[in-house]
C-alpha cells in the first residue's frame, strides 16, 4: 500500500493539523522535520512557501493555520467524533432552486454538499440519512430548499447506490492494518495522514445501513491511539527536550 512521501509540507501541515489550537513556533516545527529526517533548513523553506501559498499566518507566537485550513482542521475533527442523532428512519432531500448560478457557485455548492456528506441522486438533488447534527452554510440555504423524505423500497439498498461502502470499507481495511501500533511512530505518521483524508469520505451512515462488518468505528479507535501517542511524543521530545 503507497502513501504520500513525508515531505516538509507534510510533516508542519500534519503537525499543525493535529495541534489545538494549530499553532507552534518555528523552533518546535523544525525539532518534530528533525526527528523525522528533515532538515532545518528544509523545514523553514517550507514555512516560508506555506506562508507565501496562504497555508500559513505568521505571528508573533509562531506559525498557525490560515482560516481555510482551520476549516478543514474543523471538517477533520468532526469525522473523527461525528455530532450524530438516532434515527427515525427519515432522509434529507436538497433540492437546487436557484436559477442562472454562476460556475463558482456551483462550485461552491457542491464543496458543501460533499462536507455536509450529501449524495448526489440526479443533477440538482441531493440526500442522505437525516442522521447528522451540523449546520447548513449560507451557499447551500441560498441555492437549495430542504426537505424531510421517507424513500421507497429498502433504505439499504438506496445506501449501497449512492455511496461505494465496499471500496470505503476496503481502503479503511488496508490503513487499519497500516496503522498498526507495533509500526514505528515515523511509519503511522505518514499514514495518519490518510486515514483522516479517507475518514473524510466516510458518508457517516446510521448502523442499519452498513455493513455488519463496518470497519469506521475500528479505524477511528486506532487514528485516537495514533495520536495520543503522537501527543506524548511532542510534549517528551518538542515541546519539553532534556
Amino acid at each position: 500500500m503507497e502513501f504520500r512521501p513525508l515531505t516538509a509540507r507534510s510533516v508542519v501541515l500534519s503537525t499543525l493539523l493535529g495541534s489545538h489550537p494549530p499553532r507552534l513556533p518555528a523552533r518546535y516545527l523544525v525539532r518534530v522535520g528533525e526527528l523525522f529526517g528533515v532538515a532545518e533548513g528544509t523545514i523553514r523553506v517550507a514555512l516560508s512557501r506555506m506562508v507565501a501559498a496562504g497555508d500559513l499566518v505568521q505571528t508573533s507566537r509562531g506559525y498557525a493555520l490560515s482560516d481555510r485550513l482551520v476549516h478543514r482542521q474543523n471538517r477533520q475533527d468532526e469525522s473523527r467524533a461525528p455530532h450524530t442523532r438516532p434515527w427515525s428512519g427519515a432522509w434529507e432531500l436538497v433540492v437546487v432552486t436557484a436559477d442562472r448560478r454562476a460556475a463558482a457557485d456551483r462550485a461552491a455548492l457542491r464543496q458543501a454538499m460533499a462536507d455536509l456528506r450529501l449524495a448526489e441522486l440526479r443533477e440538482g438533488t441531493w440526500l442522505r440519512p437525516a442522521n447528522l447534527d451540523r449546520p447548513r452554510p449560507g451557499v447551500v440555504t441560498e441555492q437549495c430548499a430542504w426537505f424531510e423524505a421517507r424513500p421507497d423500497g429498502d433504505p439499504a439498498e438506496l445506501a449501497a447506490r449512492l455511496w461505494d461502502l465496499d471500496a470505503w470499507s476496503a481502503r479503511a481495511g488496508d490503513l487499519s492494518r497500516a496503522l498498526d501500533p507495533g509500526a514505528s511512530l515515523a511509519d503511522r505518521f505518514v499514514v495518519s495522514a490518510a486515514v483522516l483524508r479517507h475518514l473524510l469520505q466516510d458518508p457517516l451512515l446510521p448502523d442499519p445501513l452498513l455493513p455488519g462488518d463496518w470497519p469506521g468505528g475500528t479505524l477511528r479507535a486506532q487514528y485516537a491511539a495514533f495520536q495520543a501517542d503522537f501527543e506524548h511524543f511532542l510534549v517528551r521530545h518538542v515541546l519539553e527536550p532534556g
